[in-house]
């Protein structure tokens, strides 16, 4: 839906954030990968983690927020570029905003928690102190597939 915004730079970050999620569902983890991006580097990256941690809020986009802040000195992110496999849900969205990140790139859109545009538009919310612009469906396909292939070895293990 809005591929068409993103830039070639855009479409390689996401292929690092990927290789997160990847990690992510070698340990177990449901595969969702971030990365946050300042100046053309990383500085901040981060898996979901929350089984690992026992940590509701051990999402990849806090996991990398956190880092981010502490590498820059600042709980304000404002020249960077914030990728991730999966639609930010509220909670991250909320952090998204608070963090001052201008720029949102997401890979799969997310039906049952997606808080920047498909359930909610909370980045993009005009009565918040700070918006952040959201480009989604980057890579969809493979962010999709991952996720999809992660919860379907879920149920085949169940039965």
């Amino acid at each position: 839906m809005f591929e068409r915004r993103a830039t070639e730079s855009d479409r390689f970050w996401m292929g690092h954030a990927l290789q997160r999620a990847r990690f992510a569902a070698e340990q177990g983890e449901v595969p969702i990968g971030a990365l946050l991006v300042c100046k053309g580097a990383i500085v901040g990256a981060g898996w979901n983690g929350t089984e690992r941690d026992q940590d509701a809020t051990a999402h990849a986009e806090m996991v990398a927020l956190r880092q981010a802040a502490k590498a820059m000195g600042s709980r304000r992110l404002e020249d960077s570029v914030l990728y991730v496999t999966l639609e930010p849900c509220a909670m991250c969205a909320g952090a998204i905003v608070l963090a001052r990140v201008p720029r949102l790139v997401f890979g799969a859109y997310d039906p049952k928690a997606g808080a920047c545009g498909t359930l909610r538009n909370v980045v993009q919310d005009p009565r918040l102190n700070h918006t952040c612009q959201a480009i989604g469906g980057v890579m969809h396909k493979e962010c999709a597939g991952l996720l999809q292939s992660f919860f379907g070895g879920l149920r085949g293990r169940r039965q």
